[in-house]
C-alpha cells in the first residue's frame, strides 16, 4: 500500500532552541551531589558521548519528581515566538515534533506549562527510584554509533518517506549530524559555525522562531 507524503515536517530542537536556557545543563548541575567526584568535568572526558556522559552521571545525581519539577518549572522560558510558530504550522497542517538529546521529564513539563504538551517529542528518558537516585533510559539510541543517547539522525530518517520536505531547527552539536540530511535548515551557535565550515548551501541563520514563521507563511 503508498503512503501519501505529507507536505512537510519541522524537527525541533529544544535546549537552546525552543527553550531559551540550556535546560538539561541546568538539571544535570544543580542536582549532582556536593562532592569531589561531583563534577561533570571531572567525570565525563570531553570526547566522551552524551549517552555514556548520562550513565556516569545518573550515580552521582539526587532529585525527586517533585524537587526536580519545581526546579525545571523556574527555569522554564521558552522562545516567546514558538507559540505562534506552532499554532500556524498547525492550522497549515505542517507537522511539528521536538527531537532532543535532554531528558523527558523537563521536556514535558515545560512544555505543558506552555500549554503545548501535544507536541511529540523524542528524547531521553529519566526514571526515578526511592532514596532520590536517578537512572536514564535510551529509547532513541541508535546501535550503530551509540554515541548519543537519542540519535536525531535516526528519528529524521525513519520520517524521511513520510513528507515531502524535512526542515530541521537546531543550535547544538547534537544537531549537526541530522542537519546534513535534513531539506532545510534553521540554524545558530555551534550548527550555525558547521553549516558554514562545511560549506553548505540550505541553510538559514536565526536568532528566534520569527525567523522560522516567515519561512513557513511564505512556502507552505
Amino acid at each position: 500500500m503508498h503512503l501519501q507524503q505529507k507536505a512537510a515536517l519541522f524537527l525541533c530542537d529544544f535546549d537552546g532552541t525552543i527553550s531559551i536556557k540550556d535546560v538539561g545543563k541546568l538539571v544535570l548541575k544543580h542536582f549532582m551531589l556536593k562532592s569531589p567526584a561531583g563534577s561533570c568535568a571531572k567525570c565525563v572526558p570531553d570526547d566522551t558521548g552524551s549517552r555514556q556522559a548520562y550513565l556516569r552521571i545518573a550515580p552521582l545525581m539526587a532529585a525527586g519528581r517533585e524537587s526536580l519539577k519545581s526546579f525545571v518549572l523556574k527555569h522554564s522560558g521558552i522562545d516567546p515566538s514558538f507559540a505562534g510558530f506552532y499554532r500556524l504550522a498547525k492550522k497549515k497542517k505542517v507537522d511539528v515534533k521536538i527531537v532532543s538529546d535532554g531528558l523527558d521529564f523537563y521536556i514535558r513539563t515545560i512544555m505543558e506549562k506552555h500549554r503545548l504538551g501535544e507536541i511529540e517529542s523524542f528524547s531521553n528518558r529519566i526514571a526515578f527510584a526511592p532514596g532520590d537516585s536517578l537512572t536514564f533510559h535510551f529509547p532513541e539510541l541508535n546501535h550503530l554509533c551509540g554515541r548519543c543517547g537519542t540519535c536525531k539522525n535516526k528519528i529524521l530518517h525513519e520520517h524521511r518517506l513520510l513528507y515531502d520536505k524535512i526542515i530541521y531547527v537546531g543550535n547544538g552539536q547534537s544537531d549537526v549530524c541530522p542537519s546534513r540530511y535534513a531539506d532545510v535548515v534553521f540554524a545558530k551557535d555551534v550548527l550555525l559555525k558547521k553549516c558554514g565550515e562545511e560549506g553548505r548551501t540550505q541553510y538559514h541563520p536565526f536568532k528566534n522562531f520569527s525567523t522560522v514563521t516567515e519561512y513557513l507563511k511564505n512556502n507552505f
